[in-house]
């Protein structure tokens, strides 16, 4: 059976740049990337250019067209954010089939997150992200709901995808899970705003500026919702659980220049871990039809993957108790 992104071929890729302004020289160079296709594009003048041709059917025009606007709000605020090129006033574009949006090429590498300064730098530059946050608010793009998100992917995982020898351990355990989620939150009820929504390393270019040091500019804003600040916050913490503590204060220091850290929505780190670590094995499971997703994740299917799953959420009840 084809999937969709079969049909995107490079003639494909080229004529629908050429076909709204962006002349291409032939040159296309794959990057990574699994939701969508994310592509740099030579041109015949002027530096290459980024081009994400979107899933069919994941968002529709106005989601993306929403994440559009805002990344470009934020741009105009003076945020380092890495926002789609505009032709006649349009960001989306379409072309056979596929709906497209281009961006600058931007270089840089992964921040270095053991780096107190770089971790510092980038709780400045989310506080000032977050104090935007609510300028602009999402209307059509999701709200973040920690405990319904796993019971959603929990119950797709335990139906259709766990490995049958697991399948009630699993369902035993997400439940208590979700148990110990609603106890541990009860009362508890955290503003939203439009965050990031996928703020790892990846999806932050540090940029050198030579004697005047750097700084991040954040990339791809695709799962961007609406969601309590710590959304953003806590994925930049990694280590055993002393570490995390220094990194959080670091981030802390740079963050309250511009905003009051939210101390109170530390209850949610845990939580949050666990919704996108339930979610992630949803998602892959969603994709499993797509040729890019087996050979690149060939653990997923297998038994001893589901074991280990196992074993980690009976840690994650524990820790939770």
């Amino acid at each position: 059976m084809s999937h969709p992104f079969d049909h995107l071929t490079p003639d494909l890729m080229l004529d629908a740049l050429d076909g709204v302004g962006f002349l291409t020289d032939g040159r296309l160079l794959a990057l990574n990337s699994f939701e969508n296709r994310v592509y740099q594009i030579g041109q015949e003048e002027g530096p290459p250019v980024i081009v994400k041709f979107y899933r069919p059917q994941r968002w529709s025009d106005e989601q993306i067209l929403e994440e559009h606007r805002f990344s470009l709000f934020l741009v105009e605020r003076d945020l380092p954010v890495v926002a789609p090129l505009q032709r006649d006033g349009r960001t989306l574009f379409e072309h056979g089939g596929f709906r497209f949006a281009v961006f600058p090429r931007a270089g840089g590498h992964a921040p270095e997150l053991a780096n107190d300064a770089h971790l510092e730098q980038l709780g400045r530059t989310l506080a000032r992200w977050h104090a935007c946050g609510n300028d602009s608010p999402y209307r059509r793009r999701p709200t973040l709901d920690v405990i319904a998100d796993i019971e959603k992917a929990a119950a797709q995982l335990t139906e259709e995808v766990v490995d049958l020898n697991y399948r009630g351990q699993y369902r035993d355990l997400t439940a208590a899970l979700v148990s110990r989620l609603r106890t541990h939150l009860a009362g508890r009820d955290f503003p939203l705003l439009n965050v990031h929504g996928d703020c790892h390393g990846g999806n932050i270019l540090w940029r050198e500026y030579g004697e005047t040091g750097g700084g991040p500019h954040f990339v791809d804003l695709d799962d961007s919702v609406r969601a309590p600040a710590m959304q953003d916050l806590w994925m930049l913490l990694s280590g055993e659980q002393e570490e995390q503590r220094h990194q959080l204060q670091v981030v802390a220091r740079g963050y309250e220049l511009f905003l009051p850290f939210p101390w109170d929505q530390s209850v949610l780190i845990e939580p949050l871990r666990i919704r996108r670590m339930i979610c992630h094995d949803a998602w892959l499971a969603q994709r499993w039809d797509d040729p890019a997703f087996p050979p690149a994740f060939p653990w997923f299917d297998s038994p001893r993957y589901w074991q280990d799953r196992v074993t980690t959420m009976a840690e994650q009840v524990q820790r939770l108790s």
